[in-house]
């Protein structure tokens, strides 16, 4: 079998492993990336709701199987740069209050093993490295820090007369954070297509456009397309991570380094760690305190359109305006709480992908007058709710989400503002792990190795020399969208792996 050697191995090219790696280059250190994609072709069809929902031009062509034992093409995406490619650009900050313990019912999420504070730097390095758009003092739940590294996007008219109407409400409607290449000099073209989509025009802060390519161009830096990690091999005491085994198209190669970074997404890191069963780790690696796959969390999403039957919505970048009035609970209710952000702009093939019963004429009709928002409530960790492998290799995810009762009672209260705010109509839609854009808590970190798989700095208890860095780590999942803290972290462990020169790793940094 052919070998590849580096110091630092790093699996998967998404905002967890392109960050790490932007830490460390420069370092001295030999950094390989391996992905499981290519690169993702420019074309036509990136801009397609057609192509894109209808036909999942871009989906995985894999099965996975839900408890019940159906099989279904999951909404993942294996592309340089990871599902960035196709996010809605919003980076937000975690709250303080999101890093300690929460009850949502009756039910608990832990605390985590570090602190806002611990974070806010290298949260800040985040939002320059991907170009974060934003207006800092209008957010009620924003903690002290300085402002934006960019203004933010101006909303459009539709979007600017809906804050408005919700100022006139009390409320303190605020700009979402969106890290989009826009204005004077700027490669957005408001081309409508945006969240969901891949940008045409590389005006998309993702982990490929933003630090990627520019890695690149570093000769310390090398990346291995349509690599896909199979499992990772530990050393005869079941201990440090030697080698990777790696398949590209029919053929199989090695990877040995010093240092393994596990950065394939929350199911997938937790997937690769479980095919790594060996005999002195039958369970699967870093795997002791039985959690990995275990706990996967995936925030209650639920979309709303506010129906506008004698207007149209003509709005090309939507993702502008965002709500946080009720993110520590409704009044009289704490446990009904989340945050409302805008949906990109729905159109009628989006609707005929999850309806295909509906007529064309009327789900065309649909995605022309409504004005489409998102609530978003905390998921809570359940051990039952899990990824695993069957005997014969088969992926079954078995979601049980925590706290949903509460999260409805947090929709039927956004939905009755809205109905103040003018719309005749409020449709509701809810998404479930079938497309899992906020997958987390699989490989979580805590102070106890017996009931999590690492520690604060992400390195596994059980290996010294792997670290897993992407929203796997999350040991709750907050009600924000994870790709700005997982950058932060990502950043956070960079430095520290950079800073240590691998003394406690054995990475030849």
């Amino acid at each position: 079998m052919k070998t590849i050697t580096a110091d630092i191995a790093i699996i998967g090219s998404g905002v967890g492993g392109s960050s790490v790696a932007h830490q460390l280059a420069g370092s001295g250190a030999k950094i390989l990336i391996l992905e499981r994609g290519d690169f993702l072709p420019n074309e036509p069809q990136n801009s397609d709701a057609e192509a894109v929902f209808v036909q999942s031009r871009y989906k995985t062509r894999e099965e996975w199987q839900d408890a019940k034992g159906a099989l279904y093409r999951p909404g993942q995406y294996y592309y340089v740069g990871g599902h960035t490619k196709f996010y809605g650009t919003a980076m937000f900050r975690f709250r303080p209050r999101d890093f300690v313990s929460t009850m949502i019912d009756g039910a608990a999420s832990p605390s985590w093993p570090i602190s806002y504070d611990d974070l806010a730097p290298h949260y800040a390095k985040a939002e320059r490295l991907y170009g974060v758009r934003g207006h800092s003092g209008l957010d009620p739940t924003e903690p002290p820090r300085a402002g934006f590294p960019h203004a933010a996007i101006p909303h459009e008219p539709v979007i600017a007369a809906l804050a408005d109407r919700l100022r006139g409400l009390g409320l303190h409607p605020f700009p979402m954070p969106s890290a989009v290449d826009y204005g004077p000099g700027g490669a957005c073209q408001r081309c409508g297509t945006c969240d969901a989509f891949a940008c045409r025009y590389d005006a998309k802060g993702d982990a490929d456009t933003r630090v990627l390519r520019p890695l690149l161009t570093h000769p310390d830096v090398r990346l291995e397309r349509n690599a896909e990690v199979t499992r990772l091999i530990v050393d005869d005491r079941g201990q440090r991570i030697i080698a990777a085994e790696v398949q590209r198209g029919g053929a199989m190669f090695r990877v040995e380094a010093p240092l393994f970074v596990l950065s394939a997404g929350a199911i997938n890191s937790a997937l690769i760690l479980l095919r790594s069963a060996c005999e002195a780790a039958p369970e699967g690696l870093a795997n002791r305190s039985g959690v990995v796959g275990r706990y996967l969390m995936n925030h209650h999403l639920t979309g709303m359109m506010g129906i506008t039957p004698f207007a149209t919505n003509d709005t090309k970048f939507p993702k502008t305006l965002s709500v946080n009035d009720f993110y520590h609970g409704l009044p009289g209710d704490a446990d009904a709480r989340g945050n409302v952000q805008m949906l990109g702009n729905i159109q009628g093939p989006m609707i005929r992908s999850t309806y295909p019963a509906m007529p064309r004429a009327l789900a065309n009709w649909l995605g022309r007058h409504s004005v489409d928002v998102l609530a978003m409530s905390e998921d809570l960790p359940n051990p039952d709710s899990r990824v695993r492998l069957t005997s014969g290799g088969q992926v079954v995810v078995d979601y049980r989400p925590g706290g949903t009762a509460a999260h409805d009672r947090f929709v039927r209260h956004v939905r009755g503002i809205l109905r103040r705010a003018g719309f005749a109509a409020v449709l509701r839609h809810s998404f479930g792990i079938q497309a899992p854009s906020h997958q987390c808590g699989t490989v979580r970190m805590g102070n106890d190795p017996a009931s999590s798989a690492l520690d604060g700095m992400c390195r596994a208890h059980d290996h010294p020399n792997l670290y897993v860095v992407d929203a796997g780590f999350f040991p709750s999942s907050a009600a924000l969208n994870p790709a700005l803290t997982i950058a932060a972290q990502a950043l956070r462990v960079g430095a520290h792996l950079h800073n240590t020169r691998g003394q406690d790793a054995g990475a030849a940094v």
